[in-house]
């Protein structure tokens, strides 16, 4: 009994200790299967098993079909590229951000990202690399750190012949590189999660979105790759 009293003791006690060190802030963003994520049924649950209820702050937003330039304020518009368009969704993602730290003290920062369905679709394997770069260093920017984790969920097996999205392969090995070249970075696997049956109970195989129960593993992927970033 004494020892499982002392257990409990020295987990409250780390917990207490991180949370006066400040909140981990955890920013998920991206397409659709990141909107398909619902972090309460296992993202969240699985940071406040580590740090506490009051020791995170959790912010998603994510909209579907759309391309990385939509969060990069320095692409370079070509085409029929709407100017408009460049860096909006980041603007909004910073707002939502900066409405749910306002007065906290930040000890992390982790962004967790998965987005590059339409890139592969359009081609644009050459640019992305460059263009999440740039992503990462707008976060640095204007949230005022120097660190910053980074977990990528890498795009699954749906199109490895890049029969319809020409460099679907290229982007998942683009993602791959950027998370392996970087200290502070770490992808996840999504290719088991595209089979079983959908939210709306309709069984799909190697679809280009996840299962019902491939969003709750998807969460606990993220979650636990962001943590071992974080103890690291």
């Amino acid at each position: 009994m004494k020892k499982i009293v002392m257990f409990w003791s020295v987990l409250l006690t780390s917990v207490l200790v991180s949370a006066d060190e400040g909140k981990h802030l955890f920013i998920l963003s991206g397409q659709s299967n990141m909107a398909g994520l619902k972090p309460e049924e296992s993202f969240t649950p699985t940071v406040e098993t580590k740090y506490g209820k009051k020791g995170v702050i959790v912010v998603k937003m994510a909209q579907g079909g759309q391309p990385i330039r939509r969060w990069d304020k320095s692409w370079e518009a070509t085409g029929k590229q709407n100017k408009k368009q460049i860096g909006d969704l980041y603007a909004a993602l910073m707002k939502a951000v900066d409405a749910q730290i306002k007065d906290e003290k930040i000890a992390t920062v982790t962004y967790l990202w998965m987005q590059g369905e339409r890139d592969a679709r359009e081609s644009n394997g050459e640019l992305y690399e460059a263009s999440f770069k740039r992503m990462l260093d707008q976060l640095k920017s204007d949230l005022g750190v120097e660190e910053l984790n980074f977990v990528i969920g890498r795009l699954s097996d749906f199109d490895m012949k890049n029969g319809r999205y020409p460099h679907w392969t290229k982007i998942r090995d683009v993602q791959v590189a950027i998370a392996e070249g970087d200290e502070r970075g770490a992808w996840v696997d999504t290719d088991d999660l595209n089979d079983g049956k959908n939210r709306s109970g309709k069984e799909i195989s190697n679809d280009l979105h996840y299962s019902a129960d491939g969003y709750v593993t998807f969460g606990k992927r993220l979650a636990e790759k962001a943590i071992a970033l974080i103890e690291k």
